[in-house]
């Protein structure tokens, strides 16, 4: 299990998770600093000059959610995480990334009063020097605290258990935080997330369709990046039909009819990926204006969803699912069916 300390820079994070190693037991600390301080040194300052913030870099999300993976298979127990997330996709890629794992995140938030914070941040180490290209801690603390007022005020209250520490020790808030771990009452994050594949699969796509013909992209909350409602085909499952039963869970659209196959595509493995395969699309016809409308909120699976054009489409989806798209939307022209490899048609 990991427990997941969130909150503003200077809320405390860092020093309430060393008090709670005494109180969860067979509990280890994962400090992130280690991450970003080697990648500092492991890549060009012109590649790290170019985000503002380390937590912007892939490779910073992916060695997060791959150390902690390691760090609980090697010591078992509880990995208590004290990090700064203020960008909901940045905590749906990491926390899907775990889900994937099958490991669970109990998600903490500490909610010290802003003048608080702002009394921690001016009492912070002296400014770095410009000419070393660093950030005035300080002025970059004062930065987070707007963002991190926006997510507290809308994704982060609703996703994490909140601890108002403005009156608290780090013991005090610690005590409070092995409490609410201890009773359930900051409960296991809900988040959606299938298992890493341990061999190529086989996954089932559905294009929906308003009246417009605009087609549905949806926004799932395990992984960054829009997508095609569906997902894996189960073992024994025929593939039409997982695309149908996916559609049903993610949307709520149940669709009576099996959906008409318009594209087959070979995806080839690809970084952090390590398996690829065929990836399906099938058309699932047209939604009427009552049936579009009655498209589920976003939940556990979908951040949110939007019916777009094919210009629209191009610049959400990445570059081989979109060209997947695009030959998807041929073949229905066209009442045909396209082979591809890699987003490019073969034969």
């Amino acid at each position: 299990m990991i427990v997941w300390i969130n909150g503003a820079f200077g809320a405390g994070k860092t020093t309430t998770a060393r008090e709670l190693i005494e109180l969860i037991p067979n509990s280890t600390l994962f400090d992130s600093e280690v991450i970003g301080g080697a990648l500092s040194q492991l890549l060009p300052p012109k590649h790290l000059a170019e985000v503002g913030d380390i937590q912007d870099l892939p490779i910073w999300r992916r060695l997060m959610i791959d150390t902690a993976a390691a760090m609980l298979a090697e010591l078992g127990g509880t990995l208590l995480v004290p990090v700064t997330l203020l960008r909901q996709e940045h905590r749906d890629e990491i926390f899907g990334g775990l889900a994937a794992r099958r490991i669970t995140v109990r998600h903490v938030v500490l909610t010290p009063a802003e003048t608080i914070l702002r009394e921690r941040t001016a009492r912070r180490e002296p400014p770095a020097d410009p000419s070393d290209g660093g950030i005035p801690t300080r002025r970059w603390s004062d930065d987070h605290i707007e963002p991190y007022r926006s997510a507290l005020a809308s994704w982060l209250t609703a996703d994490a258990y909140p601890v108002d520490t403005s009156a608290l020790t780090p013991h005090e808030a610690a005590v409070r935080v092995a409490e609410a771990v201890s009773t359930g009452t900051a409960p296991v994050c809900e988040i959606v997330q299938t298992p890493e594949p341990t061999a190529e699969t086989l996954a089932a796509g559905v294009l929906l369709f308003d009246e417009d013909d605009r087609v549905l992209l949806v926004d799932p909350t395990y992984k960054a990046g829009w997508e095609f409602p569906g997902g894996v085909v189960e073992p024994g499952e025929a593939p039409a039909r997982a695309g149908v039963r996916e559609v049903a869970e993610e949307t709520g659209i149940h669709l009576e009819d099996a959906p008409r196959l318009l594209v087959v595509d070979w995806e080839a493995p690809a970084p952090p990926a390590a398996y690829g395969g065929l990836r399906l699309l099938f058309d699932g016809g047209r939604l009427d204006s009552a049936e579009a409308r009655a498209l589920l909120l976003p939940g556990p699976e979908l951040r949110d969803w939007r019916f777009v054009t094919e210009a629209e489409a191009a610049e959400l989806l990445p570059p081989v699912r979109y060209e997947r798209l695009r030959w998807a939307l041929r073949a229905r022209e066209r009442a045909t069916v396209f082979y591809l490899e890699a987003g490019t048609p073969v034969g």
